[in-house]
């Protein structure tokens, strides 16, 4: 009977021990289904601002002034995150991070890492450098509330949210001075997502 307490204890700790973090930076570009992945940091619905810290391979809020960073606005319209293995690379015109994107779907965890289907680029400006945002829908059907997998079908059923992401990404945070120099469509998203990706080794 001990020994079986022991047998049990031991698979046990191996279990929780070998239960590492997921490496998300450097995760596939597409997983085995041929669907571009994406990392989700800040949940639909919610306001503090996650990030994905390179140091700490954690997720810990933005900080101003020492300060976590709560958006003092609406809550995110969709659940914001970074697609894995992209870095636009800033002597190439890019931010210096991971494409960010912005999933239209129910919300889902922090951490969570979800098959997505791009349908457009929303193009921004921000403090004068390029920050365009991937706007997408979750790959699996059973999982998607926009029935839209193109920028078109997007533009022409719902309006009204395209309306909603621009004046959200123009209003949630006063102290930078976003502007919007327009849209494209999901075969320019697929292009941004193939020009920053990282080759694999």
């Amino acid at each position: 009977m001990q020994k079986l307490k022991i047998l049990i204890f031991c698979n046990i700790f191996i279990a929780f021990s070998c239960n590492t973090p997921p490496d998300y930076e450097n995760l596939p570009l597409k997983d085995k289904n041929g669907n571009y992945q994406a990392v989700v940091e800040i949940p639909s619905g919610t306001n503090l601002k996650l990030e994905f810290d390179h140091s700490s391979k954690k997720f810990i809020p933005d900080q101003r002034n020492g300060i976590d960073r709560i958006i003092e606005f609406l809550p995110y319209p969709g659940n914001y995150g970074f697609i894995p293995s992209t870095y636009s690379d800033p002597e190439k015109g890019g931010d210096g991070d991971a494409l960010d994107v912005l999933i239209l779907g129910q919300s889902v965890k922090t951490g969570e890492i979800i098959p997505i289907k791009p349908i457009a680029v929303l193009k921004l400006l921000d403090e004068g450098e390029q920050d365009d945002k991937i706007i997408a829908v979750p790959a699996l059907k059973k999982d998607q509330i926009f029935k839209a997998e193109s920028y078109k079908v997007f533009l022409n059923n719902y309006p009204e949210a395209k309306e909603i992401i621009e004046l959200w990404f123009l209003s949630y945070d006063k102290d930078n001075s976003l502007k919007i120099k327009g849209w494209e469509d999901e075969n320019e998203a697929i292009h941004r997502i193939k020009k920053w990706s990282i080759p694999s080794t």
